[in-house]
């Protein structure tokens, strides 16, 4: 992913409960919404015991504009009542990067 310097990252933590109920369709359709969201450059994410979402933006604006999305809004409601036992969310400048391909 090469993106104009700098843009931001948002870093979602989280810990899920023991039941699904419908966590990974959620996760799948806000995953789709986020792209199409003005601003959005890429995801990354990975899952075992703890999960770990990076979502990319181009600002700030852009950032707490999809934190504002209704539909985004209703699947923290949901991840709170029925998902999570614990998450923390880190919003971070990404002023460098570089990467490795073999």
């Amino acid at each position: 992913m090469k993106n104009k310097l700098p843009y931001y990252a948002v870093i979602f933590t989280s810990l899920l409960t023991e039941e699904d109920k419908g966590y990974a369709e959620m996760a799948d359709q806000m995953e789709n919404l986020a792209k199409s969201q003005p601003g959005y450059l890429g995801i990354e994410s990975a899952r075992e015991q703890v999960g770990i979402t990076v979502s990319y933006w181009e600002s700030m604006e852009s950032i707490a504009n999809w934190k504002a999305n209704t539909d985004h809004l209703f699947a923290q409601q949901k991840g709170v009542k029925d998902w999570y036992s614990w998450y923390k969310v880190r919003i971070c400048a990404v002023e460098r990067e570089y990467d490795f391909t073999k």
